[in-house]
């Protein structure tokens, strides 16, 4: 049995935007950076930031590109693809992305706290729809789940906003 699967949790690097392709399929990339944060042997503190670049098709790539933006917080589940092509000058080029199967997007700016992205993976209740939204309280962020061809049911009211 093989297993190609990537979580990511990290804040998008620029606006995604919506193309699409002359079969009519909508598809939008963008980028998204994660952080490591360790100290080393010496005892400072080191950062290390990695760069991912994303793919979402179909209902998953029109909803990325309406509800996403630049430094927003986004949780990403996908597959890694390596694609290689020819450049105009004819030298072979290689890229590896995730192609996006599930998202959850983070809280909207000015809402919630900065914990609240450590409920991406929880489940339970959303204390939001509680209209009570207590300092000390953690916010849900809701799933979209999207299967590969991009054909999951989105619903307005599912939405944080």
């Amino acid at each position: 049995m093989n297993l190609n699967k990537v979580f990511l949790i990290g804040r998008l690097t620029a606006d995604p935007q919506l193309r699409t392709t002359p079969g009519g399929a909508s598809v939008t990339s963008f980028g998204l950076a994660t952080n490591r944060v360790w100290t080393d042997k010496a005892g400072a503190k080191q950062n290390e930031t990695e760069f991912h670049n994303i793919v979402a098709w179909g209902r998953s790539a029109e909803v990325a590109s309406q509800y996403l933006k630049k430094g927003g917080l986004a949780f990403v589940e996908g597959r890694l693809r390596t694609r290689t092509w020819q450049d105009k000058q004819g030298q072979t080029r290689r890229t590896t992305e995730i192609v996006l199967e599930r998202l959850q997007l983070g809280p909207r700016a000015g809402e919630g706290s900065p914990s609240a992205a450590s409920g991406a993976t929880s489940g339970g209740s959303n204390p939001a729809s509680t209209n009570q939204k207590p300092e000390t309280a953690r916010e849900e962020i809701p799933t979209i789940d999207l299967d590969a061809e991009g054909k999951g049911e989105i619903k307005e009211d599912e939405l944080p906003f």
